[in-house]
């Protein structure tokens, strides 16, 4: 299971939105047994912003993980991640933080794994 939520200055439309979680989709799979079937996707758009004592485009991008994964596969996914935001909705790489939590306590359906 794995949350990823996108704080960004950027507007994004429904039609980015629904681009961003098919690949994101597409992206965890850099972490062995991920898969789009327990993504969940959070999108904050025209969010209050400020990188580098600027309001051009950046974003934060928290990603909550069930379990650990290493590090090259974290590599991975931060890199597929700005790519996403940078072809998507042209945010530059160098404007985008990607956070990590991993958790070996996660509830689903009314119980925890």
């Amino acid at each position: 299971m794995l949350f990823i939520n996108i704080k960004t200055n950027a507007e994004v439309s429904e039609e980015k939105a629904n681009k961003i979680k098919t690949h994101l989709g597409l992206a965890i799979t850099a972490i062995p047994g991920k898969s789009e079937g327990w993504l969940m996707v959070g999108i904050e758009d025209n969010y209050q912003l400020f990188f580098k004592g600027t309001d051009e485009p950046a974003a934060m991008v928290e990603v909550s993980l069930y379990g650990n994964a290493s590090s090259n596969a974290l590599g991975v996914l931060t890199s597929n991640i700005t790519r996403i935001l940078l072809d998507i909705l042209g945010i530059s790489t160098d404007r985008i933080y990607v956070s990590y939590m991993s958790t070996e306590n996660w509830g689903w359906n009314g119980s925890n794994f």
